[in-house]
C-alpha cells in the first residue's frame, strides 16, 4: 500500500495586481528550469525499479506543480487535492510502463490534465441530471424533457468523437470555463495553439452534428 502526505496546494488572492493563476505561470517557468535534475534522480529511482523511492520524489519536486494546474482546471480545493493524490498513484501504478518520452514532470502533468478532464465531465453530467430533475417540476412536457435528453446525448456522442487534444480544449475551455492562456498552460501548449485546438474542435462538433441531422 503506498501512503501519501498531503498535497500542500497554493492558492493565494491577487497581490499588487497579480493574480494567482498569473503567479501559477510565473511558477510553472521556475519549477520548468530546475525540473531536469530533479528528474535524473526520479529516473535512476525508476531505472534501479525502486518505485516507491520515484513516487517519494515526485511528491516531493512535482507534488506542487501538479496540484497548481488541478487547482486552475477544476476550481475547487478539495477536488484538486484528491485529483492530485490520484495522480501520483496512477503514476505509481504506471512506473513500470514510462516509456521515458519527455521529461518525468511533462508526463506526471500529463496525468493531472486526462484526471480532471473526466472529473470535469463527471461534473457536468451530474450537473445536467440535476437539472432535468429540477426540470420536471417546472411547465415542460414531457415531450420536451425527453428531446432536451435527446440533444444532450446527441452532444456527448459527438464529442467523443472529436480529436482527443481537442476534446480536452473544448472541455477545458467551455466545462472549466477556464481562458485560452489558461487552457494552453494547462495542455503544456501556447495560446495561439489552445485557440486552435478549441476552434477545430468546435468545427468538427459542428459538422458531426449536422451529419447527424441529415441523415
Amino acid at each position: 500500500m503506498v501512503s501519501l502526505g498531503k498535497v500542500v496546494m497554493i492558492s493565494k488572492p491577487a497581490v499588487n495586481g497579480v493574480s494567482s493563476k498569473e503567479e501559477m505561470a510565473t511558477s510553472e517557468r521556475m519549477v520548468a528550469a530546475a525540473s531536469t535534475g530533479d528528474d535524473a534522480s526520479i529516473e535512476a529511482a525508476l531505472t534501479a525499479g525502486d518505485y516507491s523511492t520515484a513516487l517519494s520524489l515526485c511528491s516531493r519536486y512535482h507534488a506542487r506543480a501538479i496540484g497548481r494546474v488541478c487547482m486552475a482546471l477544476v476550481g475547487s480545493q478539495s477536488e484538486a487535492e484528491d485529483l492530485a493524490q490520484d495522480t501520483l498513484l496512477s503514476a505509481h501504478d504506471g512506473f513500470a510502463g514510462w516509456r521515458r518520452e519527455g521529461s518525468v514532470r511533462a508526463w506526471l502533468l500529463g496525468i493531472a490534465r486526462r484526471k480532471c478532464a473526466r472529473h470535469l465531465e463527471t461534473r457536468a453530467r451530474q450537473s445536467r441530471k440535476l437539472a432535468l430533475v429540477a426540470n420536471q417540476g417546472t411547465s415542460m412536457s414531457s415531450d420536451e424533457l425527453a428531446l432536451q435528453r435527446q440533444r444532450a446525448e446527441r452532444a456527448r456522442a459527438a464529442l467523443e468523437q472529436v480529436r482527443p487534444s481537442e476534446r480536452e480544449a473544448l472541455i477545458l475551455r467551455y466545462n472549466a470555463e477556464l481562458s485560452f492562456q489558461e487552457v494552453g498552460l494547462a495542455c503544456g501548449i501556447d495560446e495561439a495553439t489552445a485557440r486552435k485546438r478549441v476552434s477545430r474542435g468546435i468545427a468538427r462538433l459542428r459538422d458531426l452534428l449536422q451529419e447527424e441531422e441529415q441523415t
